[in-house]
């Protein structure tokens, strides 16, 4: 059996993958791969995503030059989520990489505080900056 066929894909074909820095532990991002875009990703040892939006495959850094560089991929219990660590390129030495669109290191720089959810996490990167 190929071991993509044992990743359990949803209706459309995708399944989700939550990016995890390897140095820190840090949740970068979360976003969905195709089966192309597994396979790519393994073979590469940089992260493709499918992009719903656009519906296409996404090399992570194509336009920003953040690159994920894996050293792993997991599949969780059920088959139905991927877990890869990657070191985060592209920023400044001795820096944190950004994975974020909006310049942050992390997609998830929203805590919830009181009823109300706080940025707790500043911009790297003016975005405007990054993309091509």
């Amino acid at each position: 059996m190929n071991w993509l066929d044992e990743v359990k894909w949803d209706r459309d074909g995708l399944v989700p993958v939550i990016a995890q820095e390897a140095g820190s532990g840090d949740v970068l991002m979360f976003a969905f791969m195709n089966r192309e875009a597994l396979q790519l990703t393994a073979e590469r040892g940089e992260a493709v995503y499918w992009s719903r939006s656009r519906q296409k495959l996404w090399h992570k850094g194509e336009e920003s030059g953040h690159i994920q560089q894996v050293h792993e991929l997991r599949l969780d219990c059920d088959n139905d989520v991927v877990l890869m660590k990657v070191t985060q390129l592209g920023h400044e030495p001795d820096e944190p990489g950004i994975a974020c669109h909006t310049g942050r290191h992390s997609c998830f720089f929203q805590r919830h505080d009181n009823g109300t959810w706080v940025t707790d996490r500043p911009v790297l990167k003016d975005p405007e900056h990054i993309y091509k």
